[in-house]
């Protein structure tokens, strides 16, 4: 019978509880029935009993604890059923007695067999551990060897899985020596991801994963290193790239002017060529044997890679994708590229002196930017093209700037070529290479305006020089080479100078023809800086011709005006300019076709500019006639001042004054000079003609002038009559000397009128006529119309107080004092009537 649970026991016995106290017999009181249903209570209560082998308690209780007398009659129940059971069992045993009887003869039968196997057993075991004992031994030996050879084996198995990963580390180890990083980091990842998880539980293959990323920083940091190596060696070596490519952008620009020149005369080539390592041919026909061309052409062509290692900075590019921080090295190679790309771009503070300080500011520009097109081209994303026309555009500017500073301060015309040259190499060389150059070729436009400035200021020197050197005569010519040496230098041609024979004049001096080969110079030096400035031959035309008349205008102009004003020309010297000048003038159109003949723009082209040397020359023509009379004025001003008259003298000497005769001599010396000028052509005879007539004129008004102001000065109060007589003497000797014709060509007595003034005055004292004077005033027939009632009153005034003098001094005399008496009357009278018609002049 298996034991139940205690809950469920307990469960049972209050069930059995229940159970007995709802059996239990009521009182003796009951009826037949009631013992029945005690009975069945009772049998209840023994089946529970015999069935349930928990403590009894429960239902132990119940019988006890419900009706009185209940444990007695229990215990009477109790004692029936136990000799109920015993009576089974005898039964039970009576019955089963003989079979158990036979068991037990039949077990003691089978007690003596047992007793012999068991013996036979025992010494059966006995044999067989006997014999066992050496296989036992045996046995041992051989699962010791098993499991010595399970423990090789499963050694040799984990060694075959770590010797790849000791190999790999090897290996690595191997490559950082050799610095190999890139192959390194690629087998850091095949450790990471392949070897070391197959036996990640080993400790040394822990320690190698823990070295990996501290590995992997030491490359990032060598990489970095190695970078920095590049970017200054970069740094070092851009004027070398810069000066191959600049070399080989001019290379290419000869050659193709070469073949252009060559397949204009129909010879052709086929050449190769290279330029950054890219090749380019042309089609056409071989070109003549030429030893030079061909070394040339033979010579290897070097590029960025040549002269460059890029293998840092690829490798670092490399390295860094791997390790997923590209980002970060771009931005580094970037912000680096933009801080040399600065320092590139500043100039050394005397570049400005030597082509050689312009040549490497550009070679280093050149090869900052030939290195990062490299870097764009051969790397995907390193640099890009916006960042690379980001940096172009910022260099340009200050490319531009620093050209505009530098190129103000040169002043030799032969530097700011080479300049030019320079700039136009720079711009071929960063075009080829794909960049931008529209703004240097507008910049070339201001730097020859430059170079025009530089030139205009280095002519300036050589006329300054051409004038000093000059001496202001006529070529001689003594033979007909020496002709045609003149000849061939200026434009001159005069059949009546032909005709003549050897020794003979030309008319013009020696500085003539310099000037216009200097002219000519100029041209030549103006033009070399058009050249390979991409523009048409209108354009070039149009510069050419602009920039000679600014020489023209400007320089040379200047040059002839200062001449003309330096204090020791003279009269002669400032003629044969006037003549040097008229020959210049006449060449400008000579000067016209040599420019047309070197650009062939035809000259009626609509927008084609004329030269201005016309009125260059005529200006200095007029103002070197302006200064022979202005020096002519000067002189007669010296003559002047050593006029010693003495005011007060009763009576004249009865000849001229000596230093007016002088001025009258030096004057007909003058313009002797004037008329014996060379005459061969009849321009020249009526341009010093003319001269002459004008400077004759302008002498003898000057003189006239320069006369009445003595009469008339402020400082003079009084003249006496003999004064004036002596004064009329002088009139006379330049009213003799204007009417002897000094210089041939004056009309009648047109320069006698350049004293009129004078002498109508003179005559008016000289008669003492004032009653006609005042009579006919004002009428156009007035004998002494020339004469002004101001300069009459001066005058009068002057003489009036001389006679008050002279009569004081000769008081002696009565019938003078009367007479004198009279005349002052006489002259008072006339002064008010004077006085009158001033001030109705004046009103």
């Amino acid at each position: 019978m298996q034991r139940a649970s205690p809950h469920t026991s307990s469960v049972k016995r209050e069930m059995a509880g229940d159970r007995v106290h709802a059996a239990l017999p009521d009182p003796p009181s009951q009826s037949e029935d009631d013992n029945k249903e005690e009975e069945k209570a009772f049998g209840n209560i023994f089946a529970e009993l015999e069935s349930v082998d928990l403590p009894l308690g429960t239902t132990l209780r119940s019988i006890y604890d419900d009706q009185p007398n209940a444990h007695k009659r229990f215990m009477e129940k109790l004692d029936a059923r136990i000799r109920n059971h015993d009576r089974e069992i005898e039964k039970m045993c009576n019955f089963h007695h003989q079979g158990f009887v036979d068991a037990i003869t039949e077990l003691l039968k089978v007690r003596t067999d047992a007793e012999k196997l068991m013996g036979q057993v025992t010494d059966t075991n006995r044999r067989l551990q006997e014999a066992g004992r050496e296989v036992t031994a045996q046995t041992e030996e051989v699962i010791c060897c098993r499991i010595q050879q399970r423990n090789m084996a499963t050694t040799v198995e984990k060694l075959q899985l770590c010797i790849p990963v000791l190999e790999m580390y090897s290996k690595l180890k191997e490559q950082l020596e050799s610095k190999r990083y890139y192959a390194a980091l690629k087998t850091m990842e095949q450790l990471e991801k392949v070897y070391i998880p197959r036996v990640s539980q080993y400790r040394f293959c822990q320690i190698m994963a823990e070295n990996l990323p501290r590995l992997r920083e030491e490359i990032k940091d060598i990489s970095m290193s190695d970078l920095k190596d590049f970017l200054e060696s970069i740094r070092k070596h851009s004027d070398k790239v810069g000066e191959t490519a600049m070399r080989q952008a001019q290379q290419h620009r000869t050659f193709h002017s070469a073949v252009t020149k060559q397949a204009s005369m129909g010879h052709y080539t086929k050449p190769v060529y290279s330029l950054n390592g890219r090749t380019h041919t042309h089609n056409g026909l071989m070109m003549d044997d030429d030893t030079g061309d061909e070394e040339e052409a033979d010579e290897e062509v070097l590029t960025a890679q040549d002269l460059v290692d890029f293998s840092p900075v690829y490798r670092c590019l490399h390295i860094y994708t791997v390790l997923g921080d590209r980002e970060t090295f771009e931005n580094y190679y970037r912000k680096q590229r933009k801080k040399q790309a600065r320092l590139v771009l500043q100039p050394q503070a005397n570049m400005y002196e030597t082509v050689e300080g312009y040549r490497r500011y550009f070679n280093q520009i050149v090869g900052f930017f030939v290195v990062e097109d490299h870097i764009l081209h051969a790397t995907r994303g390193l640099v890009t093209r916006a960042f690379t026309d980001e940096l172009w555009n910022m260099a340009l500017s200050k490319i531009i700037a620093v050209l505009r500073t530098h190129s103000s301060y040169c002043d030799d015309p032969d530097l700011v070529l080479e300049l030019k040259n320079l700039i136009v190499i720079f711009a071929d060389t960063l075009q080829d290479y794909g960049f931008p150059v529209n703004r240097l070729f507008d910049l070339l436009f201001e730097v020859r305006d430059q170079y025009n400035e530089t030139l205009l200021k280095k002519w300036a020197l050589v006329f300054r020089e051409i004038f000093e050197l000059d001496n202001y005569s006529p070529i001689p010519v003594e033979t007909e080479e020496e002709y045609k040496l003149v000849v061939s230098r200026f434009p001159f041609h005069d059949a009546e100078i032909e005709k003549q024979d050897f020794p003979k004049k030309l008319p013009m001096s020696q500085s003539v023809p310099q000037i216009y080969t200097q002219v000519k110079e100029f041209i030549y030096a103006s033009l070399k800086f058009s050249e390979s400035l991409h523009r048409s031959s209108t354009e070039i035309d149009d510069m050419l011709r602009k920039s000679t008349n600014l020489l023209l205008t400007r320089t040379l102009s200047s040059c002839l005006q200062n001449l003309i004003k330096k204090p020791h020309i003279g009269l002669t010297e400032l003629v044969q300019i006037i003549i040097n000048t008229t020959h210049l003038e006449q060449a400008c159109r000579y000067l016209e076709e040599f420019i047309t003949n070197i650009t062939n723009v035809s000259p009626e082209t609509v927008h084609t500019t004329r030269l201005y040397g016309l009125s260059t020359f005529k200006d200095a023509r007029h103002a070197a006639e302006g200064e022979i009379y202005t020096k002519l004025n000067q002189k007669i001003d010296e003559f002047i001042q050593l006029a010693d008259y003495e005011w007060g003298m009763a009576e004249s000497d009865g000849r001229a004054s000596g230093y007016l005769m002088d001025l009258i001599n030096f004057l007909r010396s003058t313009f002797q000079v004037f008329t014996h000028l060379p005459n061969n052509n009849n321009d020249h005879a009526s341009m010093s003609g003319k001269v002459a007539q004008t400077a004759c004129m302008s002498a003898c008004k000057h003189l006239s002038t320069s006369l009445m102001q003595m009469l008339l000065d402020t400082e003079l109060k009084q003249i006496s009559m003999g004064a004036i007589q002596q004064f009329n003497l002088d009139v006379i000797q330049c009213e003799l000397f204007a009417s002897s014709e000094p210089v041939p060509g004056f009309q009648g007595d047109t320069l006698q009128l350049a004293f009129i003034d004078l002498r109508q005055l003179l005559d008016l004292f000289m008669v003492w006529d004032w009653s006609t004077y005042l009579a006919d005033y004002g009428q156009p027939t007035s004998k002494y119309l020339r004469v002004n009632p101001a300069t009459a009153l001066a005058l009068l005034e002057k003489v009036y107080r001389g006679m008050k003098d002279t009569s004081k001094k000769n008081n002696i005399f009565s019938q003078f004092r009367k007479n004198d008496r009279d005349k002052q009357k006489l002259i008072e009278t006339v002064v008010k009537q004077l006085r009158s018609l001033v001030n109705g002049m004046s009103s």
